[in-house]
């Protein structure tokens, strides 16, 4: 059998797990990178009163999570799930199953590319319908948002973020699923003033793709910005003493 058949026949697979208990594991040659990492926050995790979004990441989406906590406060509650595993990494269904199943999510908020720039292009489709298929499956309908990946310091490896795009737009418009195009709101930037390493940004560019972010789910929500009293209140509501942050300082503004 050959490799992309086995691939594609796993994928269908694990496309087909509809009402399973688990989904089975991605069976792409997607090689790990020496560190492999997930990070996870549930603010408000206690709480139901408001609608609650998922965003769904890499390194881009921690950067932008807590900055998206303060421009929903007081609207909607947020969990991210930010991971370096490429959708084609054999536990990455696995993975976003466990975070789709804890909450039900008003909104969610899916991107997955900056660590997938050297996967086989064929492949990484496979894997990110399959992704698709599972979030419809378990996100009880949810209203799904794909977010473009955002360009790069280096203009070699931004041209791989515009194909991974561009698979990517194609997917969602078969699946339906409108797009948050992060890369064309960062694209035009200056790269010495906005980004702090190839990937990375400073402060105000992950602000800006945090307001992005927000403007999205407030719109798929049909609603507005709360009041500096209702955001204040949802910041202090959020805060805790025992997490590796400490607190969450917004709620002093």
């Amino acid at each position: 059998m050959s490799h992309s058949f086995a691939v594609v026949a796993s994928l269908i697979w694990s496309a087909g797990f509809l009402g399973a208990q688990e989904p089975p594991k991605t069976q792409a040659a997607h090689p790990r990178e020496a560190t492999e990492w997930i990070v996870s926050y549930a603010y408000n995790a206690n709480d139901a009163k408001l609608p609650r979004v998922l965003l769904i990441g890499d390194s881009i989406c921690n950067g932008y999570s807590k900055d998206v906590c303060e421009e929903l406060a007081g609207t909607a509650y947020v969990t991210f799930f930010a991971t370096s595993k490429c959708v084609c990494d054999k536990s990455y269904l696995r993975s976003l199953a466990f975070f789709l199943d804890e909450y039900d999510y008003a909104v969610i908020h899916f991107n997955n590319g900056l660590h997938s720039l050297s996967s086989d292009r064929r492949d990484w489709e496979t894997c990110l319908r399959a992704s698709v298929k599972l979030i419809k499956a378990k996100g009880k309908g949810a209203k799904i948002y794909w977010a473009s990946s955002t360009p790069l310091k280096d203009p070699a490896l931004t041209a791989k973020a515009r194909e991974l795009n561009a698979i990517a737009a194609r997917v969602m418009n078969e699946e339906g699923v409108p797009t948050n195009d992060l890369f064309a709101l960062m694209d035009p930037l200056d790269r010495e003033a906005n980004w702090s390493d190839t990937f990375h940004f400073k402060g105000e560019a992950k602000k800006r793709q945090a307001k992005a972010v927000g403007d999205c789910v407030r719109q798929a929500l049909g609603a507005g910005k709360a009041s500096e009293a209702a955001a204040a209140a949802a910041l202090r509501a959020a805060a805790t003493a025992t997490g590796p942050d400490g607190r969450l300082d917004a709620s002093k503004k």
